[in-house]
């Protein structure tokens, strides 16, 4: 008797609840694939940002006495040239440093531009509905049947490669995905209650998508910006093997593979270098990107 009146009288241990910060942070933490994948692009990011401190030589540079320098690793290498030389004897460390530039300035900006498009028009066809979304449905309809390869080879063939018509071709090619994303996000969200409660308040139209849908639905956004992201970076050494890319000399990923499978049967590594790197590059952001899936929005995966 005396023990079940000290057990009642003995205060219950308060439960403690993660905050939604901790809960985050678990996630995050618990996410090999995320994990892995922000570690591998934070280090191509950082040796992209520090070239000019990291890079032994000027990318431009030519000195056709040591071309096809092979790596260190090879019996013949060299650690003055730790990748070895191109055929035009330019050190191959230093323009794989300052290709990671141009591959991540035309992935981001890419996106940028794709994202606002399909962004503001899936968007406004899912909230508006009607006419406008029948206009998006068939602007998105049309889009999706046009090769993106074969219309950005067609437009730089007529106007002309560079680093600027390439970024402006590829972020008006690949908006696709953030409007059929985007719109099927808003038509489950334009009903909902905290949107009811926000025109009846008499917000404004503006206010209410900036303000209580947009930060609903930015997980997804987040998602198909790393996509595309990734995607813009291999279009765009697509269209420079082919030659309608990046012009030389600039240092393109892209481009040193197409400068480099003349000596394939020699010097493969040539290839394999730029074409590792592009790989990592590719899967990292997509390991970021399927992270960020699961870890904002865990409950929806099956």
């Amino acid at each position: 008797m005396n023990d079940l009146t000290n057990l009642q009288s003995e205060p219950f241990p308060a439960i403690i609840f993660p905050t939604p910060g901790q809960t985050m942070r678990r996630r995050t933490l618990a996410h090999w694939g995320f994990l892995l994948g922000a570690g591998v692009l934070l280090i191509l990011l950082a040796a992209a940002l520090l070239a000019p401190l990291l890079a032994p030589y000027d990318p431009y540079q030519q000195d056709l006495v040591h071309r096809l320098v092979n790596p260190v690793w090879y019996a013949d290498g060299t650690w003055s040239h730790p990748l070895g030389t191109d055929g035009l004897g330019r050190d191959y460390l230093s323009r794989l440093l300052y290709g990671g530039r141009i591959s991540l300035l035309i992935g981001v900006t890419a996106m940028s531009i794709s994202a606002l498009i399909g962004s503001s028009l899936g968007i406004a066809a899912g909230y508006f509905g009607g006419r406008v979304d029948t206009v998006v449905s068939f602007m998105i309809t049309t889009r999706l049947a046009l090769p993106v390869i074969l219309v950005a080879l067609a437009i730089v063939a007529l106007v002309g490669g560079s680093l600027p018509m390439v970024i402006m071709v590829l972020g008006l090619l690949i908006w696709d995905r953030f409007a059929v994303v985007m719109r099927s996000s808003t038509q489950q969200l334009r009903s909902a209650d905290f949107i009811s409660a926000a025109q009846a308040t008499g917000c404004s139209t503006l206010r209410i998508i900036l303000r209580e849908l947009l930060p609903n639905i930015m997980n997804n956004l987040i998602v198909i910006a790393t996509l595309a992201m990734s995607r813009a970076i291999l279009l765009e050494a697509a269209l420079s093997y082919l030659g309608m890319g990046v012009q030389p000399p600039l240092p393109s990923w892209g481009l040193m593979i197409a400068e480099g499978k003349e000596f394939m049967f020699f010097t493969p590594w040539l290839i394999v270098i730029p074409g590792t790197v592009l790989f990592l590059m590719v899967l990292s952001i997509n390991l970021m990107g399927d992270g960020i899936r699961d870890i904002t929005a865990p409950e929806e995966r099956s």
